[in-house]
Order: C-alpha cells, then sequence, then structure tokens
C-alpha cells in the first residue's frame, strides 16, 4: 500500500557503503529527501545518482539531508554506484525491508515499459552499463520528501523502473 502525505515516516534505520549507521531520527529538525532506487548496478539508477551529483552544488544550499536507498548490500554499493563519490549517503537495504514499509512497488508492466529504452541508451552513452542484478528485478523507484518534524510531505512513487521525482519538484520543495 502507498503512503501518503501528511502521516509520519517509518522510522529507518540502514547502513552506508562505508559502514556509517542512519536513521531517520539522526536528521529530525533538518528536511529528508529520502529517495529508493533499485540495485546498486542499474545503468537507470547510475545514471540518475549521476544527475543528482551535478546538481547537488545548487542543492547543497538547502538545509536537507538526502538519503539514496538500493537494494544491495553496502559492498555492491561501493563497487558500483559508490564509485561515483556522491556526497550523500548510499544505504544499503538487501531484504528490502524499508522498500516494504514505504509501499515501493514491483511491476513487470514498470520493467518493459517502452519509455525505459530511451533512458538506456542515455545510461550506456553515460558509461552507464548493467552489471550483477540484485533483490527484486521489477522494482520502481520511488522518492519521498519528509519535513523537519518526519512528517511526509511527498511521496512519489515511479510508473516506470526509469522514473523519479522530477527534479523540478525537489528544487521547489527545496526553495519553499
Amino acid at each position: 500500500m502507498h503512503l501518503q502525505p501528511g502521516i509520519p515516516a517509518p522510522a529507518l534505520e540502514l547502513e552506508d557503503w562505508k559502514g556509517e549507521r542512519h536513521t531517520l531520527a539522526c536528521y529530525r529538525g533538518r528536511r529528508v529527501w529520502l529517495a529508493f532506487f533499485r540495485y546498486a548496478s542499474c545503468p537507470l539508477c547510475n545514471l540518475r545518482v549521476h544527475r543528482m551529483i551535478q546538481r547537488w552544488d545548487v542543492w547543497a544550499e538547502s538545509d536537507f539531508q538526502l538519503l539514496a536507498v538500493f537494494q544491495s548490500p553496502p559492498s555492491s554499493i561501493a563497487e558500483y554506484v559508490g564509485e561515483q563519490r556522491p556526497p550523500f549517503p548510499l544505504l544499503g537495504d538487501p531484504d528490502e525491508v524499508y522498500y516494504g514499509l514505504y509501499g515501493c512497488d514491483a511491476s513487470l508492466r514498470a520493467y518493459v515499459a517502452p519509455t525505459n529504452a530511451a533512458m538506456l541508451a542515455k545510461a550506456a552513452g553515460a558509461g552507464f552499463l548493467p552489471g550483477r542484478m540484485e533483490g527484486t528485478k521489477t522494482r520502481v523507484p520511488a522518492d519521498f520528501f519528509i519535513d523537519e518534524e518526519g512528517i511526509l510531505t511527498r511521496c512519489f512513487y515511479g510508473k516506470t523502473i526509469s522514473d523519479h521525482v522530477p527534479f523540478e519538484d525537489v528544487d521547489d520543495w527545496l526553495g519553499g
């Protein structure tokens, strides 16, 4: 079941690819963007992280924390997406516990959607090629904006495996 804005975000405690523990409670008093990705070697996910890193200088002026969750163990995150050295934590949820708590979807229709092909081509063009698939193969990304009190203010559930909250929405949220 999808979560709705206005309710407390489910508690989260995960280890990042560097071995540090992160909880939502640690970030109380700050806004949090919680982004659920697929597996660590997913070309689409790596392209998205790459684009997030490119925008980081603008976003870093805002008081918020970005937490990126992958359905891979920290060792795979380090091997793949960690190579990009993002300025935000990459968290591993290989048992997909938090994917379930946040109502993240898995869908064959989303996996085979024609729009994914264009994004896969862009990912390949940027040097992000498929690697080891881990976790639910048909996982669909999701993004959540959480306010300073731990309340969900935006719940975005992707329609395809390449669909995330638009960056324009992130910009609006950070500017507001």
